[in-house]
């Protein structure tokens, strides 16, 4: 059976599956202080071109959040997200259950609506200097998806405009970037990784999602912040065989091998948009990258469910669901070709 419901079926890239058969017996220092985690995170730094960039390998993207805000966070602080941000519908109240707000922003495609966040922004300012800011959740951290949820990207300019609310506001941006290879490589991404670096204080490289059997690398670029050890072991993420970590991504950003991978993905989801418009099928939105999203008749459903896995994404009116397919680091033309034999 075909499976395009989501982007980490498989369990990892070939290269990592030999490196961890080649050391598997080789006694390693727990929690991070291994070879492989020090290789990794000096690559990390040389591909953000941030040498003095604090790095922390941890397993998944649920998780990466909660701590990373955490550690941003004061009590009495929130975070703004689009209202389709994972934060805000996927993670079952993990940021609430650490004892912070998400404050959900209108969002268009998956992106935040910069204009109205600029408007709710000065809104919230006046309103708290005349009742004092004592009595509100004070909004501390912009969190934005690149890609988004919708498979979209924010522009450089967007991107900038981000940062000068940010910096006006005296906010911290955190960039989830648990796709986030599929966004970099994208024919539709204007900005480097290092100058996505430089924009945000906080981001992360997924790895669960793009090559790795698990794993999400976070960069903190703002020297002023940084994500405790100790919070991060409180939070029960100190992961004792760290070196697993390491050596995956420690092999992921050897000779651009996490680049390359994510534009492989691209392309084959290209092949996929190409070839279902062809065939006449209503593209929703504009995704650039491996998400791509059709409005389907329901009637057809049931019988392309036979042979295809695909995610019922939401309902679009009484006849018709929205469906997403994605594609993968390890997606193959002869995949592609027989999804739309399929269809």
């Amino acid at each position: 059976m075909l499976k395009f419901s989501c982007d980490y079926m498989e369990g990892c890239h070939p290269a990592i599956l030999r490196r961890l058969a080649e050391v598997n017996l080789v006694k390693n220092d727990g929690y991070g202080y291994d070879p492989y985690s020090q290789s990794a995170i000096a690559k990390i730094r040389a591909a953000c071109e941030l040498p003095e960039a604090e790095v922390r390998l941890l397993v998944g993207g649920t998780q990466t959040n909660t701590i990373v805000l955490d550690a941003l966070l004061r009590h009495n602080q929130g975070v703004l997200a689009a209202a389709t941000g994972h934060i805000n519908v996927h993670e079952s109240g993990a940021i609430e259950a650490c004892g912070h707000k998400v404050m959900p922003q209108p969002a268009t495609d998956g992106k935040i609506d910069l204009d109205h966040l600029e408007q709710h922004l000065a809104a919230l300012k006046t309103e708290y200097d005349a009742v004092g800011w004592e009595h509100y959740v004070v909004p501390k951290v912009l969190y934005v998806s690149f890609p988004t949820e919708m498979g979209t990207l924010y522009s450089r300019a967007e991107l900038e405009r981000m940062r000068a609310l940010c910096d006006r506001y005296h906010l911290h941006l955190f960039v989830d970037g648990a796709r986030l290879g599929y966004g970099l490589m994208s024919p539709a991404c204007d900005i480097t990784l290092p100058e996505l670096a430089r924009l945000c204080d906080v981001f992360y490289i997924g790895g669960t999602k793009v090559g790795a059997m698990f794993g999400e690398a976070v960069v903190v670029t703002n020297r002023e912040l940084t994500i405790p050890r100790g919070l991060i072991k409180q939070r029960g993420a100190l992961l004792a065989k760290g070196w697993l970590l390491g050596l995956q991504f420690d092999t992921l950003m050897t000779n651009g091998l996490y680049f390359d991978i994510s534009l492989g993905a691209i392309t084959q989801a290209m092949r996929l948009r190409d070839g279902l418009l062809a065939k006449g099928y209503r593209m929703h939105g504009e995704s650039p990258t491996n998400q791509q999203f059709f409005v389907m008749p329901n009637d057809r459903l049931p019988a392309l469910a036979e042979q295809v896995g695909f995610d019922h994404f939401s309902p679009f009116d009484e006849h018709h669901t929205l469906v997403r397919l994605c594609t993968s680091w390890a997606t193959t033309a002869e995949q592609i070709n027989q999804l739309l034999q399929c269809l």
